[in-house]
């Protein structure tokens, strides 16, 4: 299977201080990729700099063979570069189905409609709360409807930034399922940055692993031993 998106010798920092050191990955269709590490080692900055939310010093970030990494964000989101962020980012004064039409600011105009059979059956719980405000909902169910949000752009990367963090056990079995559900459809490349080790084992097929800004592991889950897991992942 062909990749949809490749990073290549990626580098980022903030002002003097080097965050991202010759990160290079790849990402396919039909799979999910995982990026894990300890905290402070570059996982969340690896999305933002794909995203164009943190300029690359040096390196290449491609998408379906074009170079991308001096595209604006709002371009690589209108080619299909879906992130939800940690932190979710919910407006709390627009219902969940306002903060659903954000999501399709990246369409065409003449696109611009909710797939709504697609969003409700993945997530039941916004269907009965669609007039909810966003502050109302709890910190799962706005999770859920950040996902949904990115998924209405009908995009062909989705990047998760710790997607069960505080999160009840319940609302990340939940998404564990859509994610499966999404995965399994063959469209997605799914770009998971995520410390809960059992829920990432469960869902991804290909593992990099992030020490001080640069990728000090990767292989799949054959590869993902107990050795590296105490020597990279363990607090």
């Amino acid at each position: 299977m062909s990749d949809v998106l490749v990073c290549d010798r990626l580098n980022a920092a903030y002002g003097e201080s080097h965050i991202l050191k010759d990160v290079s990955l790849r990402l396919r269709k039909g799979e999910v990729t995982a990026v894990m590490g300890r905290n402070g080692v570059g996982k969340t900055t690896l999305l933002k700099t794909i995203m164009g939310l943190v300029p690359a010093r040096s390196g290449t970030i491609s998408f379906e063979g074009d170079r991308i990494e001096q595209s604006a964000t709002d371009a690589r989101a209108r080619r299909g570069i879906a992130y939800v962020p940690q932190g979710r980012e919910i407006l709390p004064r627009m219902s969940v189905y306002e903060n659903l039409q954000l999501g399709l600011e990246v369409l065409p105009r003449g696109q611009r409609s909710i797939p709504e059979s697609m969003v409700y059956s993945l997530f039941p719980i916004l269907h009965e709360m669609r007039h909810r405000m966003g502050g109302n909902l709890s910190g799962g169910q706005q999770q859920q409807l950040s996902i949904a949000r990115a998924l209405v752009g009908n995009p062909f990367v989705l990047m998760l930034d710790e997607p069960t963090e505080g999160i009840q056990p319940s609302i990340i079995q939940d998404i564990e399922g859509v994610l499966q559900q999404l995965k399994s459809g063959g469209r997605l490349a799914i770009l998971l940055v995520e410390q809960y080790l059992a829920f990432a084992q469960r869902l991804a097929d290909y593992y990099y692993i992030l020490d001080r800004g640069a990728v000090v592991f990767e292989g799949d889950r054959e590869k993902l031993t107990d050795d590296v897991i105490r020597k990279y992942l363990t607090f």
